[in-house]
């Protein structure tokens, strides 16, 4: 998807079949354990599976056509004796125009392979911030 495309409630869009939608994104969130890219992404389109609007449904075929051009790309994880552990984690500072909320994320790699990702929405507001 691209940087400059940012999504919103839109509550004034056209509204279209929710349970289509949630077809959609379910089968996008399936695909992260292989695609770990799209996860951002996905986990934006995923918030507004309860009332979806057309705009929301056009950046989801978006996602859809990045994985049509990109069929060889994946995770592969092959068999060594590397078991070293790194982790990585940012976060951004109020970077949602709707509620002011931060988001956070993390990713961990065993062996200098990825394992594990997370992506979350903060639940409360933040006041300050501190960055390491």
């Amino acid at each position: 998807m691209s940087t400059n495309h940012k999504i919103f409630a839109d509550p004034d869009g056209e509204p279209v079949d929710h349970k289509i939608y949630q077809g959609m994104i379910c089968s996008l969130l399936y695909l992260t354990t292989s695609i770990p890219d799209i996860m951002f992404a996905t986990s934006i389109c995923a918030r507004y599976q309860v009332a979806p609007m057309l705009s929301h449904l056009t950046a989801v075929k978006q996602i859809f056509k990045y994985i049509k051009g990109t069929k060889a790309m994946g995770l592969w994880y092959p068999v060594e004796d590397n078991f070293k552990l790194q982790a990585f984690t940012d976060a951004d500072h109020v970077r949602c125009r709707l509620d002011r909320k931060s988001t956070f994320g993390g990713c961990h790699f065993v062996g200098g392979r990825l394992v594990s990702w997370s992506s979350k929405k903060q639940n409360c507001v933040a006041l300050s911030s501190a960055e390491a």
